[in-house]
């Protein structure tokens, strides 16, 4: 795992976009190209990254030696479809559904087992799906979106075969997970056959929920937006489809941009009385708060207790 952590690493640090004199100008906000190029790319911000990943892999594996190996479900057809459910033992019993980050190219089910533990004991079915790489479907995000309805599609529709109630599934997400998570909300689940919200509550940690800057930034060289998939893609260009009580997470050792994604999709779901509300990390950064997940006295652990007992806005 050490190598495909330092990979993550390295493909960061060198996809970024050198400045030259002609990106001097600001390209967003108040930023040029280089400063918004390092305002998305997470590397810059957390120098210990491979670190806290390969901790939390170890953690992963610490999690399955004391719960034992997740049970394995396929939702669709193609290699990477299929998802680890960690059950809670328990007849029905809520359901956790976590998307995982990883710049919508890397991270496995396996390696995001490291809040298992806890969520199990706290009683919830945790369920992680895997999902492509971006670069599966030439960088349309959208490829992505359509697996992981289809795996809430499954949850859904299967629940029963490890105990899950169906009034009580949750969504959780992190980074491009926290994206993807973001756009899940916004679906038009009666057009698939589920109720029209299935959600009871969601947690987004440090996503991005406009995609607008993101499509300026380095990222557009892996992830293809456009003015017409942007607005799909914007979790804040669809508020009147989002109906999910909401905490949005982040924290304040993370990159300013993220930081203010936080901020304004919260106040745009305020706005228009959405129930919703942030949750401040303060001095984690981007790969250190989603650890917190695994702590029942964290911050993203005492978040789920919050949702699970439906004390959100």
């Amino acid at each position: 795992m050490a190598g495909k952590k330092g990979l993550y690493l390295l493909c960061s640090l060198l996809i970024s976009v050198p400045m030259t004199a002609q990106e001097t100008n600001p390209v967003w906000l108040d930023m040029n190209q280089a400063e918004l190029d390092a305002a998305y790319d997470q590397a810059v911000y957390a120098p210990n990254l491979e670190q806290v990943l390969a901790r939390q892999a170890a953690n992963s594996r610490l999690a399955r030696e004391a719960l034992g190996q997740p049970l394995r479900f396929r939702y669709g057809e193609q290699q990477d479809e299929g998802l680890d459910v960690y059950p809670s033992g328990e007849e029905d019993s809520p359901i956790l559904i976590y998307i995982h980050g990883g710049t919508w190219r890397f991270g496995v089910a396996a390696d995001n087992a490291f809040a298992a533990q806890h969520l199990v004991n706290a009683g919830f079915n945790y369920v992680v799906p895997d999902f492509s790489s971006v670069q599966v479907f030439a960088g349309d995000l959208e490829g992505l979106v359509g697996q992981l309805q289809r795996a809430v599609a499954w949850v859904y529709e299967h629940a029963d075969e490890f105990g899950g109630d169906t009034q009580r599934i949750y969504l959780a997400g992190f980074s491009s997970g926290a994206h993807l998570a973001g756009v899940l909300l916004t679906t038009d689940w009666l057009a698939m056959g589920l109720p029209p919200d299935p959600f009871k509550g969601a947690l987004l940690c440090s996503g991005m929920y406009d995609m607008t800057p993101v499509a300026l930034s380095f990222r557009r060289e892996f992830v293809k937006l456009n003015e017409d998939n942007i607005p799909r893609l914007s979790p804040q260009s669809n508020l009147k489809s989002i109906n999910t009580p909401l905490l949005v997470a982040y924290g304040t050792r993370e990159t300013p941009e993220f930081q203010r994604q936080a901020r304004d999709f919260v106040e745009a779901l305020q706005s228009v009385g959405k129930p919703a509300d942030l949750v401040v990390g303060e001095e984690y950064n981007h790969f250190e708060i989603i650890e917190t997940l695994g702590n029942p006295y964290g911050i993203l652990g005492n978040a789920v207790r919050d949702l699970l007992a439906g004390r959100v806005p």
